[in-house]
Parts: structure tokens; C-alpha cells; sequence
């Protein structure tokens, strides 16, 4: 029996692959308020409904809070995790980060991820992969966009161990 999906060690990941992952997480309160507190983020923009009514903000005019970058960026590698970080022995880089829209109280977001590259060259047991993650609303529109680098299990080493 196997703890983790068959398909997320090191051999698994090919060059050019793209992962539609399956899950979608739609943004509530919690996200914004209780997780932006907590990382003592205390913009307006966040927190103050009227003002945010009040004054719209950016190009598209936004009249109501918006979340927390930093609780997007998460949100979006979490659902990536399931096929890219089970067999994860450490994360090793996270680049390029690009919050490409706003995200609203009440948005869902879905994860995408591609495979950039993969090298051998690390420890006997594990290997590593670079992804670009990318992660959408439920409109398709891009809200988030990074590269993350990850040392992998190789199946050879653990899959018969555990």
C-alpha cells in the first residue's frame, strides 16, 4: 500500500508536462481576514469595506476588499501540492512571483502547473523539479504566476521501502 498517488516521484515529471490540478478553493473570510491579521497585514484595502466602496481603486475600478496577496500565492502552491509536493524531501526555491490580478472575498481559484526542468544531478535518492505554477479564478482570468523548485523522491529509493 502506498501513502502518496503513483505518479508525483522524480521519474514521474517530463519536461513540458502541464498538471490541470484537480482541486479549486473558493476564498472566504477567513482567508482574508483571520490570515492577513495574523501576518500583521493591516492595509485598508484588506480590511475596510466602506472605504473600499467609497474609493474605487486600480484600473478596473474595485469598490470591495481584496485578499491578501501573500494568502493567494499560498493557496495556489497548496493546490498544487497533492501532485507536486507528496514525495517532496524539501523545497528548495521560489521565484518569479507575479500576483497578475485581485482576488476577492468569494473568488475560486484553481492551480495549474508545468514542468520546467528536471535534473538528476542531486543526491542518489532524489532529484530535482522545477515547476511554473500558475493559478486562475473562476473566470479563467490569471491571478498568480511563480516557479518553484522542489528535491523529489525517487521512486527507485522509496517506493518498495514504505
Amino acid at each position: 500500500m502506498s501513502l502518496t498517488g503513483n505518479h508525483n516521484y522524480f521519474e514521474d515529471f517530463q519536461v513540458g508536462e502541464v498538471i490541470r490540478h484537480a482541486r479549486g478553493k473558493t476564498m472566504c473570510e477567513q482567508d482574508n481576514v483571520g490570515i492577513t491579521l495574523q501576518v500583521l497585514n493591516t492595509a485598508e484595502g484588506h480590511f475596510n469595506e466602506h472605504a473600499m466602496q467609497q474609493n474605487a481603486m486600480g484600473r478596473d475600478g474595485w469598490n470591495q476588499r481584496l485578499q491578501f496577496g501573500g494568502v493567494t500565492i499560498a493557496m495556489v502552491i497548496g493546490l498544487t501540492m497533492q501532485d507536486t509536493g507528496e514525495n517532496a524531501l524539501r523545497e528548495l526555491k521560489l521565484d518569479k512571483i507575479r500576483l497578475k490580478a485581485p482576488v476577492f472575498h468569494g473568488d475560486t481559484l484553481y492551480a495549474y502547473s508545468e514542468v520546467l526542468d528536471t535534473q538528476a544531478d542531486a543526491p542518489d535518492d532524489a532529484g530535482r523539479v522545477t515547476f511554473k505554477h500558475w493559478g486562475v479564478n473562476q473566470n479563467d482570468q490569471v491571478v498568480f504566476e511563480g516557479e518553484r523548485t522542489v528535491l523529489i523522491k525517487r521512486r527507485s529509493h522509496y517506493a518498495d521501502s514504505h
